[in-house]
């Protein structure tokens, strides 16, 4: 990048102004009347050090001022490009766009800087956010009025399932016109280094900066290179189960971070007097380090606390799987109790409506309902038995451990059904669960072929847990399948697995 002298003296040069004539149009109100002098000019256009200090505007303001004289509206997109690069390279941040309007009010090809996306968010950039998405309208609209406005930290946050990637991922889609850069970090891929230095030292590389062996040593580098980016450019980054880098686990909550870069990094985000990005956080605790510092900032930051899909919206999930949820339609009511048996979780339904979808039932609720009716009533038992004890489900901690066991319970279930009707969809999800990541379809169908299936079986078996919401797809730039298990769904797989081990031993 140019350096603030070179770029101001060509910009001078080109608009054929001296050192006194542009000093007349800097306006100063802390110099008592008598302004910025042509010496001033001069140190800056030249790249003066003195006592150290290299020469350059200390206020943002001033920059602004030489737009008019050094006639860069004039000019257009390639005025406004001269004038965001003196901005930069002076360490402030470049135009808005309400001040883009304001000073570069006649370019008519162009939209505003804050409109004008790199790219779009593709299909391989999510896989969470997919058809079966019903609801959240009321978080959607809150949440992206905050990131309109002044937020630049929102923290989605709830038991696993919930939805907090697939609403992540739903801002990121609705929002992506406002930034010009979509990044995401998923804590989920154990395959990749978490740690502050590893995780800044990608981001960097991949917005073009470079990044030296010497430099990916010193995280405090680092941090304030990655703040300072974030700082002067329109990035939207989605950070992805932050739980991981934090210590703890699901049964006794997380608490801190393992790198005491995080907290400091989030810190120093907040702490930045005007920041042009946005960061969309999920996890399944609040950190508290990231509390405390959220909490001198409320007017920048936001935790969201997730909870169920609720009544129109669980019967909508359901109506999106293939299921019959008409007014007139038997099996509603009883759907309607299994939902708000499960709470409205997510992916409990959808494993569910999976079970309903298939062999044996066909979309049949009221059959599944009378085989498996004591399942449900046992559940409604608990939660009414939770109701007397005062139970407040509208406290995230307060309801997490017993929905956990009832989802653990119900995917157990899910599992025995789908090893008695399915046995090659069974073994499959089994021995793929020691994928940590989204991986080649060919790699998961492996597992079968072993097992002596031939190609037809294995896409029989692939398909039955496709119907059932067991897997999720997503499609790399090379068009092809990955495949990947929800880490709920994979933790009752490992369970399985060990089974099958100890079965075979």
């Amino acid at each position: 990048m140019a350096s603030f002298a070179e770029c101001l003296d060509k910009a001078m040069t080109e608009a054929k102004l001296g050192n006194d004539a542009l000093a007349k149009h800097i306006a100063v109100e802390d110099t008592k009347g008598v302004g910025i002098s042509d010496k001033t000019i001069y140190r800056w256009r030249s790249g003066k050090i003195i006592k150290g200090n290299l020469q350059i505007p200390h206020k943002r303001e001033y920059i602004l001022d030489m737009i008019k004289p050094l006639h860069l509206a004039q000019k257009g997109q390639a005025g406004l490009e001269e004038c965001n690069a003196l901005l930069q390279a002076a360490g402030f941040f470049v135009l808005d766009g309400d001040e883009q309007n304001k000073y570069f009010h006649e370019l008519k090809d162009e939209t505003p800087f804050k409109t004008k996306p790199s790219h779009k968010i593709d299909k391989t950039s999510i896989f969470a956010y997919d058809d079966c998405w019903v609801g959240r309208e009321k978080w959607v609209a809150d949440l992206s009025a905050k990131a309109l406005g002044n937020y630049r930290l929102l923290i989605l946050v709830g038991i696993t399932g919930i939805g907090k990637t697939a609403l992540g991922e739903k801002l990121a889609v609705d929002l992506q016109n406002n930034w010009t850069h979509f990044d995401r970090v998923n804590f989920d891929d154990e395959a990749k280094l978490s740690d502050f230095a590893s995780v800044a030292s990608e981001l960097l590389m991949g917005w073009g900066e470079a990044v030296t062996p010497d430099d990916s040593k010193d995280p405090n580098k680092l941090l304030l290179r990655l703040v300072k980016r974030l700082r002067n450019h329109q990035h939207l980054l989605l950070i992805d189960s932050l739980e991981n880098i934090l210590t703890g686990d699901e049964q006794e909550g997380w608490s801190e971070f393992k790198d005491d870069c995080w907290p400091k990094f989030f810190q120093s985000f907040l702490a930045a007097e005007v920041c042009q990005s946005l960061l969309i956080l999920t996890s399944q605790d609040l950190p508290t380090e990231i509390e405390q510092a959220g909490s001198c900032y409320p007017n920048l930051f936001h935790p969201q606390p997730l909870m169920g899909l609720e009544g129109d919206e669980q019967l909508a999930l359901f109506g999106k799987t293939g299921l019959d949820v008409g007014i007139e339609s038997e099996g509603r009511p009883y759907l309607k109790r299994i939902a708000q048996a499960y709470e409205g979780h997510p992916l409990a339904l959808r494993t569910i409506a999976g079970e309903i979808g298939g062999k044996p039932f066909y979309g049949n609720v009221l059959a599944y309902w009378n085989k498996y009716a004591n399942e449900i009533e046992e559940v409604e038992k608990a939660i009414e038995e939770e109701t007397k004890e005062g139970r407040d489900k509208f406290k995230l901690h307060s309801y997490t451990k017993a929905l956990r066991k009832k989802l653990h319970s119900r995917l157990q279930k899910t599992f025995e059904r789908l090893e008695r009707d399915v046995r090659n969809a069974y073994l499959l999800l089994c021995l793929a669960s020691v994928y940590r990541c989204e991986v080649p379809e060919s790699f998961w169908l492996r597992h079968l072929e072993y097992e002596g299936c031939d190609k037809e079986q294995q896409q029989v078996a692939l398909d039955a847990l496709r119907d059932r919401y067991l897997i999720e797809e997503e499609t790399n730039n090379q068009n092809e399948i990955r495949l990947r298990q929800h880490n709920l769904i994979r933790s009752v797989a490992l369970e399985c697995l060990k089974k099958l081990d100890e079965e075979d031993e």
